[in-house]
């Protein structure tokens, strides 16, 4: 079988839109999450969340082609552009039938959905616009980073929920293994910062209302979280064979060598308390990369600050990794990015890489009272060095979809 590695990768985040800025906040423990100023929040709930700030899409992509695409596929596309970039990849060069794009959604273009439908309701049935469709349906980030590369091999948009970004490299990591690819570009995109977003998780009592306090807000793991922050943003990487990176003599960023996937099979939005389906997808994904749990240094955990789904994750890592649950580090990313739904993980996944190769474990910031129930190392407040070999990165969604990858910093 092929090995697979991540020589590329791109972000557009709360935290900063290229990876070097993200990393950088990321690190020193900064919030991105600020009060939403893009639309009335004067009867919402929840005021808050992780937005995209200085993304100007006409001056990246020009007026005319900006326009046809959803903010999510903005998203893609920049990040997507800035991971090839990274990789140093040729298009000329390249064999297109052997690149694949196996980008997702959760919610695709709802911006443009919302928009048009009340274009309608205002204007009437005449002023829709015909690139409604295309604009809207989630596969289009794929399809548009396959038209930009000219990638003529499979083209998926996997819809997994908030486990999108995990699933869509993992499924990635398994195609190059099967030696169906030489390159695929993988990850996630979400712009679903809407007015009926906000209303619905507000409604379900999902997000937190600590709206005076916005950066303080995503508290993943502390005893006074309120539930989560919703975010936008995308987060690609690029991954090849090894024998293809090293025929072009790339630089690897990491080595992808395990990859779980499971079903809680259990309810629409809620997670068993005993975190059974994060347990199941933890350890496939561990004997798929031929690893014992104590070989693991770091766990890039998925912790959206919702108290039944930290505490059904603690339950999961204390079950898989016993005793060494209380050595190994957990870090929460969306302390500070708020979650970002379907690129949550994606993102989650370049800060891994980054945190491997640095050996440098971002904060779970916020952590004032910790949740008795968490008592494990969830690296509070101050990022940490270490020396780090191999970490995996959990990713849970609506609907019990668990997807865990475990990345190796050196091939």
């Amino acid at each position: 079988m092929e090995r697979a590695v991540i020589t590329g990768m791109g972000v557009i985040t709360p935290l900063g839109n290229e990876v070097d800025r993200f990393w950088d906040r990321l690190v020193r423990g900064e919030s991105g999450i600020t009060r939403i100023d893009t639309f009335d929040v004067s009867r919402h709930k929840s005021k808050i969340a992780g937005l995209v700030r200085d993304f100007d899409a006409e001056a990246r992509f020009g007026r005319k082609e900006a326009r046809r695409m959803d903010r999510f596929c903005q998203f893609a596309l920049a990040a997507a552009e800035q991971a090839w970039e990274d990789a140093g990849l040729d298009a000329e060069k390249a064999d297109r039938e052997r690149m694949g794009v196996y980008v997702g959604s959760g919610t695709g273009g709802i911006q443009t959905l919302l928009e048009q439908e009340k274009l309608r309701q205002e204007r009437g049935p005449e002023r829709i616009s015909p690139l409604l469709v295309p604009m809207m349906i989630s596969n289009m980030a794929a399809a548009m980073i396959s038209i930009r590369f000219g990638a003529l091999g499979p083209t998926l948009s996997p819809v997994t929920a908030c486990s999108i970004g995990n699933t869509s490299i993992g499924e990635a990591f398994r195609l190059i293994r099967a030696g169906l690819a030489d390159v695929v570009i993988a990850g996630g995109a979400e712009a679903a910062v809407t007015e009926t977003s906000l209303a619905s998780f507000g409604n379900a009592t999902a997000l937190s209302a600590r709206n005076d306090e916005p950066s303080r807000a995503s508290r993943p793991f502390d005893a006074g979280r309120d539930g989560f922050v919703i975010a936008e943003g995308a987060g690609i990487v690029v991954l090849e064979s090894l024998a293809h990176a090293k025929r072009r003599d790339a630089r690897i960023y990491a080595e992808v060598i395990g990859y779980g996937a499971t079903s809680d099979a259990y309810h629409m939005v809620a997670t068993p308390s005993d975190g059974d389906g994060a347990y199941r997808a933890m350890k496939a994904a561990l004997r798929e990369a031929g690893i014992r749990p104590d070989e693991v240094d770091v766990i890039s955990a998925h912790a959206t600050s919702t108290e039944v789904g930290d505490r059904s994750e603690t339950m999961a890592i204390k079950r898989l990794f016993a005793e060494d649950a209380y050595r190994i580090p957990v870090t929460a990313n969306k302390s500070m990015t708020g979650h970002m739904l379907g690129a949550a993980s994606a993102v989650e996944a370049v800060a891994l890489v980054r945190t491997l190769r640095e050996g440098v474990i971002p904060p779970t910031i916020n952590q004032e009272d910790k949740d008795p129930a968490f008592d494990l190392d969830c690296v509070p407040n101050q990022a940490r060095y270490a020396d780090l070999s191999i970490g995996i990165s959990n990713s849970f969604g609506f609907g019990g979809h668990n997807a865990v990858i475990v990345l190796r910093s050196r091939p």
